[in-house]
């Protein structure tokens, strides 16, 4: 008992209570800014054990879930988790819902964030709201990721050739296409297109002969962020693996809000040149009328707070007039 007491009194003497409290203080911030991306990758992995769960057990959960589709229970289960978290966390909103058609085939082509959290939530709001299913393409990198495989059956996500998307979308089903990939998701500065010379979204909706629904989401940027230091160093270990290596920090909760633009209809004499631009302004019109730029974190979670979000369109809107 003594010599602990002595031992105590010894570390009190040597370390500086005050200074340790201040740079747990000081360096908390840091620290949850580069935990929080991980918080995605473990509802991604509760998301796959809810699905394996359906898988092993749906004999039993049949009986309680009304449906034809062993996989139809699941996914509204997961629709309504990450509906849930969207609410809560970053107020999310849909503006522009009626541009979804209810039946009809449609290609959905998006600004593809750090993180691509605005298209859970927009899968979610869709299958909640219009009981459709997005399809989605992912990149292939995703698909050697333990634990995705069983979620890419569930949400019937694919690596997404030109043929496999067309006939997806010539059986009526709705799809979703960032054609700058984790490329722009990486590597996109101020809501920057980052598309190259990537033409396959366009043939593919040429080829079905659908109409394609532009879409962009408020302040996504600001809830996850690419790390741009080293940024040549990255580009490089990309361009040879394919694989996204720059690190990522955020998890912000600022406010979000997807913006589903006007449908742009077919048009036969459109060629994928062509329809890739037109396309690409459609999406920058949204980000022009929508997004404050520069971006800022702070602004984004003031705009939580709805006069601040009002005053903040006012001004927008008197700046375009300007």
């Amino acid at each position: 008992m003594k010599r602990s007491k002595q031992i105590f009194i010894i570390s009190v003497e040597y370390i500086d209570v005050d200074f340790t409290l201040w740079l747990t203080w000081l360096l908390a911030p840091v620290v949850l800014t580069f935990l929080l991306p991980l918080v995605i990758a473990i509802i991604l992995y509760i998301d796959a054990l809810i699905v394996y769960i359906y898988k092993l057990h749906w004999n039993t959960l049949r009986r309680s879930y009304d449906s034809e589709s062993r996989w139809d229970a699941a996914r509204k289960t997961l629709a309504a988790i990450w509906d849930a978290h969207g609410r809560i966390w970053h107020g999310y909103e849909v503006r522009g819902l009626e541009n979804i058609p209810d039946s009809d085939p449609a290609l959905i082509v998006y600004y593809h964030g750090a993180i691509p959290i605005d298209l859970y939530y927009f899968m979610s709001h869709i299958l909640l709201t219009k009981n459709r299913l997005v399809r989605t393409v992912a990149d292939n990198f995703l698909f050697r990721i333990p634990g995705f495989s069983i979620l890419s059956e569930c949400l019937q996500i694919i690596p997404g050739t030109i043929q496999t998307c067309s006939n997806l979308l010539k059986d009526g089903n709705l799809l979703a296409i960032a054609p700058g990939g984790v490329y722009e998701a990486q590597f996109s500065h101020q809501y920057t297109l980052m598309w190259k010379k990537r033409l396959g979204f366009a043939k593919v909706a040429i080829d079905a002969k659908v109409q394609i629904i532009p879409m962009f989401t408020e302040n996504l940027r600001e809830s996850f962020r690419a790390i741009t230091i080293g940024r040549r160093f990255f580009l490089k270990l990309y361009a040879k693996t394919k694989f996204p290596f720059a690190p990522l920090y955020g998890g912000f909760p600022v406010k979000m809000i997807t913006h589903i633009g006007k449908p742009i209809s077919y048009d036969p004499e459109l060629g994928p040149e062509q329809l890739q631009a037109k396309i690409a302004n459609s999406i920058n019109e949204l980000i022009s009328n929508n997004q404050r730029m520069p971006g800022s974190i702070l602004h984004a979670l003031a705009d939580r707070i709805p006069r601040l979000k009002e005053r903040h369109k006012l001004t927008r809107q008197l700046g375009h007039i300007q």
